[in-house]
């Protein structure tokens, strides 16, 4: 299957579009960042986010960035979570595995 879709599904995951991104692998230490390519601002994306720390099953969240880190990509989202005063909104880097598409 194209880009290491899982059977059953139709879309890739957010991880399997992020690795197919063509963005460059991080830099080996020492090496000086490549400049990111001028581009718009993005908006936020809704995601699925699966077992969130503080949170039970799978919460709705906005995914707001990418980024690739030595142990793979990872994204930044938001979400809730109950608290004792009502909900809580969490903002968190978590594995792209932890994401998916809504």
């Amino acid at each position: 299957m194209a880009g290491g879709m899982q059977r059953g599904r139709s879309r890739p995951s957010l991880g399997e579009r992020a690795a197919d991104s063509g963005v460059a692998p991080a830099p080996p230490p020492g090496a000086p960042p490549p400049r990111p390519p001028a581009r718009e601002p993005a908006a936020g994306r809704h995601c699925w986010v699966l077992t969130p720390p503080g949170a039970d099953g799978t919460v709705p969240g906005l995914l707001v960035e990418w980024r690739q880190s030595a142990s793979g990509w990872q994204g930044r989202v938001a979400y809730a979570v109950p608290g004792p005063h009502g909900p809580v909104l969490v903002e968190a880097w978590l594995p792209a595995g932890s994401l998916e598409q809504r």
